[in-house]
């Protein structure tokens, strides 16, 4: 890294902390050259990832249309803030480790409705039937069917 004064590529490390909401490093340095000190900020590189929709159109992941969308289904159910915030942290992981930065929206809605099969099967019902978007009565009763021969 430069000295912002002189340009000399070499620097000592006076002083290193993570700023307050613990998100990135903050890190004091002194140029061995002209010895002037600047400060330096070190933080994990954000790739962002591409949500391709049905309509093949792409938008940025939101963390927060999972959480709406789950809030939804839980409504009047026993299912908790912390239990939906904590489904949601999930699947941003599962797709932040998995370092890709394109996935589709569906593979999304399977990985939330694995995740609300075992917590709460009305609520995991409820978000199927918005989501898979069921035509009539029957395809609804075949879902159920599943659900209950399991």
């Amino acid at each position: 890294m430069k000295c912002p004064y002189c340009a000399y590529e070499e620097s000592k490390v006076v002083d290193s902390r993570s700023t307050d909401d613990r998100m990135a490093i903050r890190r004091r340095r002194e140029c061995v050259s002209c010895g002037k000190r600047y400060t330096t900020y070190e933080k994990i590189e954000d790739i962002p990832i591409l949500v391709i929709k049905k309509d093949i159109t792409r938008e940025y992941f939101d963390k927060d249309k999972i959480i709406n969308g789950l809030i939804k289904a839980c409504q009047k159910r026993p299912v908790s803030r912390r239990q939906i915030e904590d489904i949601a942290n999930d699947i941003e992981k599962d797709l932040s480790n998995k370092m890709t930065t394109e996935i589709k929206s569906e593979l999304i809605g399977e990985m939330i409705m694995d995740r609300l099969k075992e917590l709460d099967e009305i609520s995991y019902v409820r978000f199927a039937s918005v989501y898979r978007q069921f035509k009539d009565i029957n395809s609804f009763m075949e879902e159920i069917e599943k659900i209950m021969s399991k």
